[in-house]
């Protein structure tokens, strides 16, 4: 059981606490450095300093500052990597899953799966709101921007899935010793660090409903199929359709995709239609495709230790 596959490495409480921090210091401060050095030295040049995301981007040009701010997470994802190899002796493949070894099936199947409903409802409000859009195709920047895209989102998007749903999900699990405790907790946790997005100062926290949403999505898929797998391949999709497709002045991926939103934001159905419409029929698909039963009991029950789950399992 994906959980239970914490007790394979050193498990105590204060690991977690300490590997928490450590992957913070890597993410946001060592992580960081590249775009802080780069910024500072870009402003002592221009004389012009910064305060949010779009004027960063204008000033760092889109390309350099969404390479620099995807660095930030491949720092972090080798943080995270040492973490758990070292900390607590731990193999890597016990953060991916249950099964034996990664099944990139189930991940291409969802990649492909939410890469192409993402790609329909993009094209379907350009089409129903063309004064929203603005055409925004430039090739050279658009081809640099895609293999920027192509191998760092793939990155940055699994470090949020092996840190929330993987490391503290299983942290949380065998403190908490349930796993609806570990399902909310990563949930609010992935709803939290999106809190500071430009996206949220502009359209308001009524937003975090599809952020907390989708991580409750996330969880459920971990939870229900025993592994990451099918978060993997779900996230990357989302991400790569969002920074290749469109760009606003408010969110918080500014990049030289084909389409520029020009509209005004506000919350529409856009923020609550996936949660509580797209989610489910995604969770009903892919549970008669996987075969899911025992939904209480993988959302809710208990978490055990070795001994304990082999005693009632023989019992």
């Amino acid at each position: 059981m994906y959980i239970e596959q914490a007790y394979k490495g050193l498990h105590e409480l204060w690991r977690y606490a300490v590997g928490v921090i450590i992957v913070f210091i890597g993410w946001q401060f060592i992580g960081a450095g590249p775009l802080v050095l780069v910024l500072f030295a870009k402003a002592m040049e221009t004389g012009d300093y910064p305060t949010d995301m779009a004027s960063i981007s204008n000033l760092l040009g889109s390309n350099l500052f969404f390479f620099l701010l995807l660095l930030t997470f491949v720092i972090a994802f080798l943080t995270l990597y040492l973490t758990v190899k070292f900390l607590h002796q731990q193999s890597f493949i016990t953060l991916s899953t249950s099964r034996k070894k990664t099944d990139w099936k189930r991940v291409a199947f969802v990649f492909t799966l939410w890469a192409i409903i993402s790609v329909v409802f993009i094209g379907l409000d350009i089409f129903l709101s063309p004064e929203d859009y603005v055409y925004n195709f430039q090739p050279g920047p658009f081809l640099v921007l895609l293999l920027i895209a192509v191998v760092l989102i793939p990155i940055q998007t699994s470090f949020e899935e092996y840190f929330l749903r993987g490391y503290l999900m299983q942290g949380l699990g065998i403190a908490a010793k349930n796993r609806w405790v570990p399902l909310l907790g990563t949930s609010l946790i992935f709803g939290m660090l999106h809190i500071l997005n430009p996206e949220v100062a502009k359209i308001g926290y009524g937003v975090m409903v599809f952020y907390i949403g989708t991580g409750l999505f996330l969880g459920i898929l971990t939870l229900m199929d025993e592994g990451l797998e099918l978060a993997l391949g779900f996230h990357a999709a989302n991400n790569l359709t969002a920074a290749l497709l469109v760009t606003a002045d408010w969110t918080a991926f500014q990049t030289n995709s084909i389409y520029k939103d020009i509209s005004e934001p506000e919350i529409g159905w856009e923020v609550f239609a996936p949660v509580f419409i797209v989610y489910p029929i995604l969770l009903l698909i892919l549970s008669k495709k996987y075969g899911w039963t025992n939904w209480k009991e993988r959302l809710t029950g208990k978490v055990l230790p070795p001994v304990e789950l082999e005693e009632q399992l023989n019992n």
